[in-house]
């Protein structure tokens, strides 16, 4: 199993988890090469190695019609509200521990943010975590000023920074395809921080709430060291949050931040493999007597579509003679409360039950194989010194369809591991 582990000791920003990621790239520069050609207006995005107290990483350059984006742009943002008749601009802007100065630039709302990434020339499931970090971003920022969403601007030059901030994290993250992506507890500073409005505490309300049921930690480290860009992107990607798994390290990368401090203003990103692999599971079960097959086979498949690791039925009897089904569902446990409002939802149960399992895994990956009907993917899952392999059936079934052959037919004429 494949795992990207980040360790935010010196909390995070979208530049710094950005460059701890290059670094982590086969091809840095042809990445960038592509970030900078996939449609952000005006942006040009640049790399330079930088040595925080004698460890050399790597700092990303954002610029927007040639400037930087300061630390009050940067995953910050203000509302528009109106006061006695007039439209006043509530200008959200601060120093943070990860930027420098200060500019006056226009803004955008949020629908433009939505408009601009489901635009631009990425895959889809670039364009679908992108949209979900900054979601995350508008409903924090809409929390903290009590204004709807659609009243959350950001300023231009930090609005197309962090832009491409996020989709670059997103396909770096869909290039190195991890299994699972872990976090360590957030370093997100302490004291306090000045702003438009006066003086206010770290976290910043924005991050705060991102950071919500994530562990987060203060230390004696004045400045704000996590963004809500950062926060955002750890809280959308990671699967959990603790202490860095047993793991074999393949590489690492450090993304720097700008500032310096007693300690190196770094977050690191490990990437590793496990083969002997275990894991906890949630088991949502609930007997159900009172739904057409229809209906379960329709919430099966929707609780798969939502993430669910499995979903199966049993038949069971039930009280006064009654047959029913026993429904399961597994998930992850960031799930849970995603999978349980969906069966109350879908399913005609008044009652879930709850088993916490664990699981034992062989990890998996996919290769392509060349036979003379064409190219067939073979799942191949290793680990406590057994390999075991597949062929994905659509591709057999295709094969074995055009051709006039049986499923045994084709699968003997694929290379056996």
């Amino acid at each position: 199993m494949k795992i990207l582990y980040f360790e935010c000791n010196m909390g995070a920003a979208g530049d710094m988890l950005m460059a701890a990621l290059l670094e982590l790239h086969n091809n840095p520069s042809e990445l960038l090469k592509k970030l900078n050609n996939i449609g952000i207006p005006k942006v040009n995005v640049t790399s330079a190695p930088a040595v925080k107290h004698g460890i050399t990483g790597t700092h990303v350059k954002v610029l927007v019609n040639g400037v930087e984006e300061s630390s009050d742009m940067h995953g910050h943002s203000h509302s528009h509200g109106h006061e006695h008749g007039e439209h006043k601009h509530h200008d959200h802007s601060h120093e943070h521990s990860h930027g420098h100065g200060e500019h006056s630039h226009s803004h955008s709302g949020y629908h433009h943010i939505e408009h601009l990434i489901g635009h631009l020339d990425v895959s889809s499931e670039v364009k679908k975590n992108a949209l979900g970090i900054y979601k995350l971003i508008a409903e924090a920022e809409s929390h903290a000023h009590g204004v709807p969403v659609n009243q959350i601007h950001f300023h231009e030059v930090g609005e197309m920074d962090a832009v491409a901030d996020i989709v670059g994290v997103c396909m770096l993250i869909e290039e190195l395809a991890p299994d699972i992506i872990l976090s360590s507890p957030v370093h997100v500073g302490s004291g306090q921080v000045r702003c438009a409005h006066g003086i206010l505490p770290v976290p910043a309300p924005a991050t705060a709430h991102i950071l919500r049921d994530a562990p987060t930690y203060g230390g004696n480290i004045k400045g704000e060291l996590c963004t809500p860009t950062g926060a955002a992107i750890l809280k959308h990607f990671a699967n959990e949050f603790g202490s860095m798994p047993i793991m074999k390290v393949s590489k690492i990368g450090y993304g720097m931040g700008k500032k310096d401090f007693e300690h190196a203003n770094c977050v690191r990103a490990f990437v590793g493999e496990t083969t002997d692999s275990k894991d906890e599971v949630v088991e949502l079960m609930c007997n159900l007597d009172d739904m057409t097959p229809e209906a379960v086979a329709f919430t099966q498949q929707l609780l798969f579509e939502e993430g669910a690791l499995d979903v199966y039925t049993m038949p069971i009897g039930m009280k006064k003679g009654r047959t029913g089904v026993l429904f399961t569902c597994m998930c992850k446990h960031d799930l849970r409360d995603k999978m349980i409002n969906l069966l109350f939802k879908h399913t005609t149960t008044l009652g879930i039950r709850e088993n916490i399992s664990r699981r034992y895994m062989l990890s998996r990956k996919s290769e392509e194989v060349q036979t003379q009907y064409g190219s067939v993917r073979v799942k191949i899952a290793q680990g406590y010194d057994i390999t075991k392999s597949k062929p994905e059936y659509e591709d057999i079934a295709k094969i074995a369809i055009e051709n006039a052959l049986t499923l045994a037919d084709v699968i003997s004429e694929i290379p056996q591991k």
